[in-house]
């Protein structure tokens, strides 16, 4: 029988690998976003705009994605390129990276995935905007993100501003304390709720700038594998009007039950209806909430290198 073909390893860019090699700040990214939660064009350009954001934080992006079965730390642009414009690329899971990798398949990177090739690159802070969790009525369908139990087994910071609207908050809240994922606001103790400041949950620590989020992430580190998640709040007078907010999310919801909508086509699904319905306004709020998560991620990532210098 023959041996086994080892799982390939990521591919750095070079100045991933420089930076990583100097000890300088890299904040992953996700490609799921660009692939699948922003309409084209416009996906191109928020590509380059989050970039530039993590730049402007102090530190190196990394975004990540699996292109013909190898998965890719760091892009370059026509790789970018290939990623925004292709609309059959796949949707990769942690379950999927295997099936990808020995098909020699292509696919965007979700929150789960992004942070296990994260990890495995030496990449120890992500930015995303927002994170996966336990879907509504749950108790029916057990439709539970994976990125709850990948954040559970990997060791870094996630920046993020809180769950996905269209999710059980207070029931994703609850996964992430018995999974043992350390969750602080920053500056705040408000969870927020992606669109708006805030989702009607809390939390019970907060950190005041990007040194303490490094400092809670050094600790965390030296205990026990697992998350930090930074939720990362917008700013009231930069949030999605709560009135609109909730008819447009109610909506969508319908919609997708309606349409017979299941599993992970539910968020590509919901997101698409919730910009058409809101006219292009939870769009904007979107690429606002990840442009301040990248920015974020950066500053942090520079004083988890200060750190370690």
């Amino acid at each position: 029988m023959p041996a086994a073909a080892p799982a390939p390893r990521p591919v750095l860019s070079p100045e991933v690998a420089d930076a990583l090699a100097g000890g300088r700040p890299v904040v992953a990214l996700e490609s799921t976003l660009l692939a699948h939660g922003l309409p084209r064009p416009d996906n191109r350009a928020a590509a380059d705009d989050v970039e530039a954001a993590v730049r402007a934080g102090g530190a190196v992006p990394a975004t990540i994605a699996v292109l013909d079965g190898t998965p890719h730390v760091g892009l370059t642009a026509a790789q970018v390129d290939r990623v925004c414009a292709d609309p059959d690329l796949a949707k990769l899971g942690v379950r999927d990276l295997p099936v990808a990798a020995a098909l020699g398949m292509s696919g965007a990177t979700t929150v789960s995935s992004t942070a296990l090739l994260a990890e495995a690159a030496g990449v120890s802070v992500f930015a995303t905007g927002g994170l996966g969790g336990v879907h509504r009525q749950s108790v029916e369908t057990f439709d539970e993100s994976a990125d709850l139990t990948a954040l559970s087994r990997t060791s870094l910071v996630v920046v993020c501003a809180g769950v996905k609207s269209i999710l059980d908050v207070p029931a994703t809240l609850e996964r992430l304390e018995s999974l043992s994922v350390t969750v602080v606001g920053y500056g705040t103790t408000t969870f927020p709720g992606f669109y708006v400041a805030d989702s009607g949950s809390t939390v019970d620590w907060s950190v005041a700038d990007p040194q303490q989020a490094a400092a809670v992430f050094a600790a965390r580190r030296g205990l026990a594998p697992g998350a930090v998640v930074v939720a990362n709040p917008l700013p009231a007078d930069q949030q999605l009007d709560r009135e609109l907010h909730d008819r447009v999310i109610a909506d969508a919801l319908a919609a997708a039950d309606a349409a017979g909508v299941r599993g992970k086509d539910v968020t590509p699904f919901v997101l698409d209806h919730l910009h058409r319905a809101s006219d292009g306004a939870t769009l904007e709020v979107n690429v606002r909430l990840v442009l301040r998560n990248a920015e974020l991620a950066g500053r942090i990532a520079a004083a988890l290198a200060a750190l370690a210098a």
